[in-house]
C-alpha cells in the first residue's frame, strides 16, 4: 500500500486511511487515503535497513498530555520517533504517527522514504494486536505520517479488550528505510513484459485475483470466446468488460483501469472503497461467469477448470452400513492453525472422526452405532485453488482474528502421496495428481486492515513476478515462497541503548490463497490466447479506444500550440438561467468551445463561427468577459477592430492575465423583426449593454428575457415599455427593477430608482437588471418570496439536509429543504414539525464528520451555533447530513444536568442493574447515592452505599461523598455502586481490607498473562485467617455451588504475577498495605473459567468481518 497526498475523490485509488499529522486548530483535516501508487520496492538488490521498536507507556489513561513522543531510535542512519495522541487528534480514535525526530534541523530539500507498520499490542491475546502498514516519502512539509483514526478510543480504553493492562499501553513500530526511487520512471511493461491494474480505492484484493485468473490462459481464452456484440456497453456487460480488461492487460503498455468492470458488477463508488475478501469475490465472480457462459460455446469452462469432487462418508464399525454423499468444490478451505504445511492441512481435511459414546450415529435400520466419519477425494480439478484460513472467528473474544502462524507450501504438490491416502476408492488412479505452483495471493497486514498482492509464474518458468496493483516487478523464488510462509522472526539488537533485548515479531505478510496447476494438464491450461481469439467487434472497439486515447495524449502534448475559445450567446443565457444557474449570466463550461491554433488570425476564427452558428462574419461582434472585484463575471467591452486583426494567441494574452489556455467571449448578434441578423449597432461610450432577467413570484421562476443598449444619461423609465413587451405584460403593468450586484459571500440585490439616470445608478456594460410585476402591500403576503432579493437570498442559501436518527447513523431517515441562514431554533422547529413533536427543545442534533463518515462525538449544544451553515461545516468541508435524537426532557434543561450510568450490585442477589442518574452538575457523589437509593432494592432500609470506579475489572477508586460529579468521567471507566458490608464498618486494628478479583489465563499465550473478568469486590481479612476460612466466606458471598467452587484456585497476585495459595496459608501475611487506594496491583485472585455470556460488541468492525458481502448485481 502506498500513501500520497489525496487526489480529488474521483481519482482516489486505494484503501486504508492515512494522513500526515496535523493539529487541527483552524486548518482543514486532510482526507486519509491510500493511493494506488505502488511502493518503490525491490528496485535495489541489497536488503534495506529495518528496525523494530517497542514502546511501553505507563499510566496511560491518567495522562493529561495531548500528545506523547517516544524515545528516538535509528533506522538507516536516520532519527525516528513515534508520536501518539492518547485522546485522539480531534477525533474519537487513537491517533498515531511515525515522525522524523530531527526534521527541524535538517537541510532544506531533505527527503527520505520509509515503509512502516504501527501497532497497538494486545497484551492478553497477542493475536488481537491491531497493526496497520503504510509507506511515505518524508520531507520538510510532511515530516510525520500515519493514522489519525487508528483505533476507536472506546475499544482502546474498554476494560475487557486487553490493550491496557495495569494502565500500560504498548506501541510497536517496524520501520524499513528504502532508497528514494523515481516511481514515475519505472516502466512495468519494459522491465517485465507485463502491466498492472489501477486501484480504485480498496480494490487491491480484486486486482490480485484478476491477475491470477488472467494468467491462466485457458480461462482467458474462454473469456475471449464469450459471445458479446458491438452494441453492448462494457459498463453494462460483465463478459465484455472482462474481455476488454484482459485485452488491455495483454496488449497495453500501461496499467489498466478496472472501473468498467466494477460498473458492470453494478458497484458504485462505495463498493470500490469497501475492501472485501478475495476468496469471497473469487466464488461470486466464478458463479456469475458460469451463469453467463451457459448456452454458449464456452459453457462448462468454470467447472472444467476448477471443479473437483469429494465424498463425505459415515461407516459403521460393528455393522455393515455405510452412507456416502458426493459433493463438488471449486476451491478448498485449508486450516492454517495447528498445521505446519499444506500436507498437514490435507491430512487434517481427511482425518477420520469417531462417532461413539453420546455421539453415536443413527444408522438406518440399525439404530445408534459406533461409526467413522470423514472425507475423501474422488477427483481434483486441473486448476486447484487452495484458500488458506488465515482469518477465523474467535468465539471467546467475539471477533475475527488473523492467523499469522508459519505455514509452508511446496513448489510441487503431490496429492497421490502415501499411496493415495487422500483419495476415495472411486478415484481414477490413472490420473496423476502432481501439481505445480502457479500463483500465491498474499495478504499483508492485520485483521483491521491490509493490502493484497500476488506472486505469479505466468509461464510456469523459474521466474516469479509480483503483481502489486499498477506495479509489476521480477522476484526471486525465495521472496515469492519462503517469505510468504508467515510466522515469527527474531531481530537482533542493532541500536544499543534503545532496546537491550531482541524481540520476536510476527510477520504480517503471508500467503492467503494458492493456485496449483496439474502437471498432466499443463500444456492444455497454459495454451496460447492471442488476437485471433478476440471477437472482431471487440478488437475494433478497443483499437478505437486506443486511438482516442492517443489523440487525447497528442492534444495534451500540443496544448501549448492551441487556445480554447468559449463562445456564449443569447441562446445559452436563455437555456441556463433559472434552470442550471441563477446568478451571473452563464456557465462557460456548458457553451460551445473551439480549439484554435494560436497563430491563426482572429478573423479566420470568425469564419469558423459563421459556419458553426450560421451568423455571417459582418454581423458578429465579440465581447471580452471580465472578473470583477466582487467576484462576478460579466461581459466587459467589445473587441476593437485592431484586436480582431491579431492572432488568437495574442488576443488571449491581452484578455487573460491568468495565462490559462482559454479565451471567453460573448457573441452579440442583433436580430431584425424577421429574426434575420443585422449589423451590430454603433457602440459609443454613452451606450451601456444591460442584461435582463424576469422574476415571477407566483411560480418562483427566474428567466433571461434579453439584453438592451441604453444611454448612460437615460433613465429606466425610458425603457419600461420595452421591458413590458419583453415580459409579455399588459401595456399598463407596473414593474419593479432591481440590480443584481453580487452573490459572494452574500447576496446583494438593490432596487433601482426608475427616475434617475443609469449613470447615477452606477450601471455599466455587462450589468444585470432583474424585474417583476409590482406588488401591493396587500398581495405581497401571498408569496413565499415576493420579490427578487428574497428569491435570490433563498436560492443562494437553500440547502437540502439529510437527517438520520443517531441510533441508526447509516440509514437516511428524511430530508428537508432549509436555509443555511436558519438559526438553531428554526432548524429544530422544522425537524420537530416533520416528526410530529410538539416541543422542539426535545430535539438534539449532532453534526457529521466528513472524514470518518460518522456522527461527531459531541452533540450540538442548545443554541450553540448561529446558523444551519455552522452545523454542516467540518473543517474545510461542508456536509449535508445531520443526526437527530428525541430527548425525554428539553435540551436546555438536560445541559444543566450530568448523566451518569451506574451499575448497582445487589448485596444478596446475582443481578446487576444499570441505572441512569441525572442530576444538576454541581451535585456531589452523596447526591448520586441518595438518588440511587430511591431506585434500587436494598437489603436493609438503613444500609449505606458507596460509589466505585472500576477499570479493567479492577477497583481503582472509592469516590468520597463530597466529590463533585461534574468531574467524573464514565466514558471509559465503569461506575459501580454497592452496599457497604457491616464487617467493613468495624475493622479491627489488624484487619485488612483487600481487593478480590476474578481471573483466568490463556494457555495459548507464551507469557500466560493474567486476564481479569467479572465483578471485583473488597473483602475483610482477619489477622491470622487461613485461606480455608476465607474461601468459606467468599463462597457464601458469591453463592457458588460446591461442585463448581471446588474447581476454583486462589492466588496472591502482585504486579500481574500469581502465587498460588494453599488452604493452610495465612492470607493476611501476604497483604501488608493498609491503604486500599492504589493497592489494585496486589489482590487476591480467584482463578476459574468465565461462564458469563459474551456481550455483543458494537465498536468499529474490522474489514474482515465483511459486514457488507461481495455482490455482483448484473
Amino acid at each position: 500500500m502506498t500513501m500520497m497526498t489525496p487526489p480529488p475523490l474521483d481519482q482516489q485509488e486505494d484503501e486504508e486511511i492515512v494522513v500526515p499529522h496535523q493539529e487541527f486548530t483552524a486548518g482543514p483535516q486532510p482526507m486519509e487515503v491510500i493511493s494506488s501508487e505502488p511502493a518503490p520496492e525491490n528496485h535495489q538488490l541489497e536488503d534495506p535497513p529495518t528496525f523494530k521498536y517497542r514502546w511501553s507507556i505507563e499510566n496511560f489513561s491518567r495522562s493529561n498530555t495531548k500528545k506523547l513522543y517516544s524515545d528516538i531510535f535509528f533506522v538507516g542512519g536516520y532519527k525516528w520517533r513515534v508520536l501518539i495522541f492518547p485522546k485522539g487528534n480531534n477525533v474519537d480514535h487513537l491517533s498515531i504517527y511515525l515522525d522524523v525526530a530531527d526534521s527541524a534541523t535538517l537541510p532544506y530539500g531533505w527527503n527520505r522514504y520509509a515503509q512502516f507498520a504501527l501497532a497497538v499490542v494486545n497484551q492478553i491475546h497477542g493475536k488481537y494486536t491491531i497493526r496497520k502498514d503504510t509507506q511515505h516519502q518524508f520531507n520538510g512539509r510532511e515530516s510525520d505520517w500515519g493514522f489519525t483514526s487508528f483505533m476507536s478510543l472506546s475499544e482502546l480504553y474498554d476494560p475487557s479488550r486487553g490493550y491496557l493492562v495495569n494502565d500500560s499501553c504498548v506501541i510497536e513500530a517496524e520501520v524499513t528505510v528504502r532508497k528514494v526511487v523515481d516511481y514515475w520512471s519505472y516502466d512495468s511493461k519494459k522491465e517485465t513484459g507485463y502491466v498492472g491494474l489501477k486501484n480504485q480505492g480498496a480494490t487491491c484484493y480484486m486486482n490480485s485475483l484478476l491477475q491470477t485468473l488472467y494468467h491462466i490462459p485457458y480461462f482467458r481464452k474462454a473469456v475471449y470466446h464469450m459471445p458479446t456484440t458491438e452494441n453492448d456497453m462494457p459498463s453494462g456487460s460483465i463478459p465484455l468488460a472482462l474481455q476488454s480488461l484482459f485485452y488491455k492487460l495483454q496488449y497495453s503498455d500501461n496499467s489498466v483501469a478496472t472501473k468498467e468492470l466494477t460498473k458492470s458488477f453494478g458497484w458504485d463508488t462505495y463498493d470500490s472503497f469497501m475492501q472485501h475478501d478475495v476468496q469471497e469475490l473469487n466464488r461470486v465472480l466464478c458463479e456469475k461467469l458460469e451463469d453467463k457462459m451457459k448456452g454458449t460455446v464456452v459453457e462448462g469452462t468454470i467447472q472444467h477448470l476448477f471443479e473437483g469432487h469429494h465424498m463425505n462418508y459415515i461407516e459403521c464399525i460393528n455393522v455393515d452400513y455405510k452412507s456416502t454423499r458426493k459433493e463438488s468444490f471449486y476451491d478448498l478451505q485449508l486450516d492454517v492453525k495447528g498445521c505446519r504445511d499444506v500436507y498437514a492441512s490435507f491430512d487434517k481435511y481427511v482425518e477420520v472422526e469417531r462417532l461413539d459414546g453420546d455421539n453415536k450415529y443413527q444408522a438406518e435400520n440399525h439404530g445408534l452405532q459406533d461409526a467413522k466419519k470423514g472425507v475423501l477425494f474422488i477427483d481434483f480439478p486441473p486448476v486447484l485453488q487452495l484458500q488458506l484460513k488465515r482469518f477465523e472467528y474467535d468465539f471467546m473474544r467475539d471477533t475475527m482474528v488473523k492467523i499469522n502462524d508459519r505455514y509452508e507450501f511446496p513448489l510441487q504438490l503431490d496429492l497421490d502421496r502415501d499411496n493415495g491416502r487422500y483419495l476415495s476408492p472411486d478415484a481414477d488412479r490413472r490420473v496423476c495428481n502432481l501439481y505445480t505452483l502457479h500463483s500465491i495471493l498474499v495478504h499483508s497486514g492485520g485483521v483491521h486492515g491490509g493490502h493484497y498482492y500476488a506472486f505469479i509464474r505466468p509461464t510456469l518458468s523459474d521466474q516469479w513476478y509480483k503483481f502489486d496493483d499498477e506495479r509489476v516487478t521480477k522476484e526471486d523464488a525465495k521472496r515469492a515462497l519462503e517469505e510468504q510462509y508467515g510466522g515469527e522472526e527474531e531481530l537482533p539488537q542493532t541500536n544499543p541503548g534503545f532496546n537491550n533485548t531482541p524481540f520476536k515479531f510476527t510477520k504480517y505478510s503471508n500467503a492467503y490463497m494458492l493456485v496449483y496447476i496439474r502437471e498432466s494438464d499443463k500444456e492444455k491450461i497454459m495454451c496460447n490466447a492471442d488476437e485471433k481469439d478476440i471477437a472482431e467487434h471487440l478488437r475494433v472497439r478497443l483499437k478505437k479506444e486506443q486511438e482516442e486515447k492517443e489523440h487525447k495524449k497528442k492534444e495534451k502534448a500540443e496544448a501549448h500550440l492551441y487556445t480554447i475559445i468559449k463562445v456564449a450567446r443569447n441562446e445559452d443565457l436563455t437555456e441556463q438561467i433559472g434552470r442550471e444557474i441563477f446568478f451571473d449570466l452563464v456557465d462557460h463550461d456548458k457553451v460551445r468551445s473551439f480549439r484554435i491554433q494560436k497563430q491563426l488570425p482572429f478573423n479566420h476564427f470568425k469564419e469558423e463561427v459563421a459556419i458553426e452558428f450560421g451568423i455571417p462574419v459582418q454581423f458578429q461582434r465579440f465581447w471580452l468577459w471580465a472578473k470583477r472585484q466582487n467576484h462576478t463575471y460579466r461581459p466587459n467591452r467589445p473587441l476593437l477592430p485592431q484586436e480582431e486583426a491579431q492572432s488568437v494567441g495574442e488576443l488571449r494574452e491581452v484578455s487573460n492575465k491568468a495565462h490559462n489556455a482559454e479565451l471567453k467571449l460573448f457573441l452579440e448578434v442583433e436580430l431584425g423583426p424577421d429574426l434575420h441578423p443585422l449589423p451590430p449597432p454603433l457602440k459609443t461610450k454613452e451606450d451601456i449593454l444591460l442584461f435582463f432577467k424576469l422574476y415571477d413570484p407566483e411560480k418562483k421562476d427566474l428567466r433571461f428575457v434579453g439584453r438592451l443598449f441604453v444611454k448612460a444619461l437615460g433613465k429606466p423609465i425610458d425603457i419600461l415599455s420595452k421591458l413590458i413587451e419583453m415580459a409579455e405584460f399588459s401595456a399598463n403593468e407596473e414593474i419593479e427593477l432591481y440590480e443584481e450586484i453580487k452573490f459572494e459571500s452574500n447576496v446583494m440585490c438593490e432596487r433601482i430608482d426608475k427616475k434617475i439616470s443609469f449613470k447615477s445608478s452606477q450601471l455599466e456594460d455587462g450589468d444585470i437588471i432583474c424585474y417583476q410585476r409590482a406588488l401591493t402591500s396587500a398581495n405581497r403576503d401571498e408569496f413565499q418570496y415576493p420579490d427578487v432579493p428574497s428569491f435570490l437570498e433563498y436560492v443562494r442559501n437553500r440547502q437540502v439536509v439529510h437527517f438520520r436518527s443517531l441510533e441508526k447513523p447509516k440509514e437516511e431517515d428524511f430530508s428537508l429543504e432549509l436555509s443555511k441562514l436558519f438559526a438553531y431554533d428554526d432548524v429544530v422547529e422544522r425537524v420537530a414539525r416533520h416528526l410530529g413533536l410538539d416541543d422542539p427543545t426535545k430535539i438534539r442534533l449532532t453534526s457529521h464528520n466528513c472524514y470518518s463518515q460518522q456522527p461527531k462525538p459531541q452533540p450540538i449544544k442548545y443554541r450553540g451555533v448561529d446558523h444551519l451553515s455552522d452545523m454542516l461545516v467540518h473543517y474545510n468541508q461542508t456536509s449535508d447530513i445531520l443526526y437527530y435524537e428525541i430527548l425525554d426532557i428539553p435540551l436546555p434543561e438536560l445541559q444543566g444536568l450530568k448523566t451518569l450510568k451506574v451499575a448497582f450490585h445487589h448485596a444478596t442477589k446475582e443481578e446487576v442493574a444499570i441505572h441512569s442518574i441525572r442530576l444538576p452538575k454541581n451535585s456531589t457523589v452523596a447526591d448520586v447515592i441518595n438518588d440511587l437509593k430511591t431506585k434500587v432494592e436494598l437489603s436493609r432500609p438503613d444500609t449505606e452505599l458507596r460509589l466505585l470506579e472500576v477499570f479493567y475489572h479492577k477497583i481503582y477508586k472509592i469516590f468520597p461523598p463530597g466529590e463533585k460529579i461534574e468531574n467524573i468521567n464514565d466514558q471509559y471507566w465503569t461506575l459501580c455502586a454497592e452496599e457497604i458490608p457491616e464487617e467493613e464498618k468495624n475493622l479491627g486494628p489488624h484487619d485488612r481490607l483487600i481487593h478480590v478479583y476474578h481471573f483466568n489465563r490463556d494457555p495459548n499465550q507464551n507469557q500466560m498473562q493474567v486476564q481479569n473478568f467479572g465483578e471485583p469486590f473488597f473483602l475483610v481479612i482477619k489477622e491470622g485467617e487461613t485461606l480455608a476460612n476465607v474461601k468459606i466466606r467468599i463462597q457464601k458471598k458469591l453463592q457458588v455451588p460446591d461442585d463448581e467452587f471446588s474447581k476454583w484456585k486462589f492466588a496472591f497476585i502482585s504486579l500481574g504475577r500469581p502465587e498460588y495459595l494453599q488452604d493452610s496459608d495465612v492470607v493476611s501475611n501476604r497483604f501488608q498495605r493498609r491503604d486500599i487506594y492504589g493497592a489494585w496491583e496486589q489482590f487476591l485472585g480467584l482463578e476459574h473459567s468465565d461462564t458469563a455470556p459474551k456481550r455483543a460488541y458494537t465498536t468499529n468492525q474490522n474489514r474482515h468481518t465483511f459486514e457488507k458481502p461481495v455482490k455482483i448485481y448484473n
